[in-house]
């Protein structure tokens, strides 16, 4: 038995200070004052510690785009790149692609769990999305499902697909129905659904949105759009790309009050660690420009930022408190994604994997006692 101690403890619900984590054959047995004498010490003098930082939407590690190269290696390398940056849990993006592609990208995540269970699964982001609305996806993949896609995606995907993106619009009752009924967690995104649509969709089961604010309908004060719909209801979750340049911070801080434990963070990281400046592929040609991917057309194409940044953004510009912004990386999206059974929290029966991090957020690392 290993016992993590002098540390400061968030475990997704409380703070708490002298207080240990006691671990057994990779899982954590208890939360308690007392450390036994038999224990293995694991000293974290004085550092923060949380259960491991969860990204539900990485399209890349540190070199490699899982879209254009949908092998192990790519795994991997967000793997590593994810882990270096306290996140040890995350799912891996799949943009808008040919339904090969997908087959392709679902059996590499099928066989990387195999052998290394980093990875929740995959976001299948589009490719059933609205044009009017594309982002920096390849107008030319963009397409309305058919039903012999959707029960091939849901066939092969079971176990693997985790969260679809999808401008629900696009779909009909009945398809929406079929996904909705396979336990896959649909969330509203790249569309231009008006207010009344989004909030009949979300009657329906979707309960999630897709970076908020960005490739979504705006909040007007005659029509609300998709934005002023998730605002409005409180069973909606709503992940936020904390940057500065795919929202403005103040429009991050309406959402806070908005949305209160319903808002988390993701990174939507196109790479990770900034290392990549340049990338060309298939319909999608980006560089990096003061921080940010932007294609030629000038849209934002992914972000270039880790959790633990996000993190910092949160409290430094939306004045979140540093409890609250854990939170945000951990419990909520756990939450967002039904896995709250699972990961994101420090508590009898979940994975000995945390995060482990400074006051400032500036010094972070994960730790896998599993």
């Amino acid at each position: 038995m290993k016992a993590i101690h002098n540390a400061v403890i968030y475990t997704g619900s409380e703070v708490l200070t002298e207080h240990c984590i006691l671990i057994n054959e990779g899982r954590i047995v208890a939360v308690q004052k007392e450390v036994p004498e038999t224990a293995e010490p694991v000293e974290l003098k004085g550092k923060n510690i949380s259960a491991g930082f969860i990204d539900i939407q990485l399209n890349g590690g540190t070199g490699r785009y899982f879209s254009k190269n949908p092998d192990l290696e790519t795994l991997e390398d967000m793997y590593q790149a994810s882990r270096a940056y306290a996140t040890p849990f995350f799912l891996t993006t799949l943009i808008s692609s040919p339904q090969e592609t997908i087959r392709t990208a679902i059996d590499a995540i099928r066989r990387f769990n195999e052998t290394q269970p980093g990875t929740l699964g995959m976001h299948l982001e589009g490719p059933f999305m609205n044009p009017a609305k594309k982002g920096a996806h390849n107008e030319q993949i963009i397409r309305k499902p058919t039903d012999r896609e959707l029960d091939e995606i849901i066939a092969l995907g079971q176990g693997v697909i985790q969260v679809m993106t999808i401008a629900p619009e696009c779909f009909t009752d009945v398809q929406l129905e079929r996904l909705l009924n396979t336990g896959i967690v649909l969330s509203a995104g790249h569309s231009m659904m008006n207010y009344e649509q989004a909030q009949r969709y979300f009657a329906m089961g979707i309960r999630l949105v897709t970076h908020l604010y960005n490739a979504m309908t705006q909040l007007g004060h005659r029509e609300c759009g998709l934005v002023g719909a998730t605002f409005d209801n409180e069973a909606v979750y709503a992940p936020i790309i904390l940057d500065g340049g795919h929202c403005h911070y103040a429009a991050a801080r309406v959402a806070y009050r908005q949305k209160k434990d319903h808002l988390f963070l993701i990174s939507d990281a196109s790479f990770l660690g900034r290392r990549k400046t340049r990338f060309d592929w298939e319909g999608l040609d980006i560089e990096m420009i003061d921080g940010y991917y932007r294609d030629k057309a000038g849209s934002l194409a992914g972000a270039a930022i880790s959790m633990p940044e996000a993190m910092k953004n949160a409290v430094d510009f939306v004045g979140v408190s540093l409890q609250e912004a854990v939170e945000m990386a951990t419990c909520r999206p756990a939450r967002a994604i039904r896995m709250d059974d699972r990961i994101g929290f420090i508590k009898k029966g979940y994975p000995a994997v945390f995060s482990v991090f400074d006051d400032a957020l500036t010094s972070y690392e994960t730790l896998d006692l599993s």
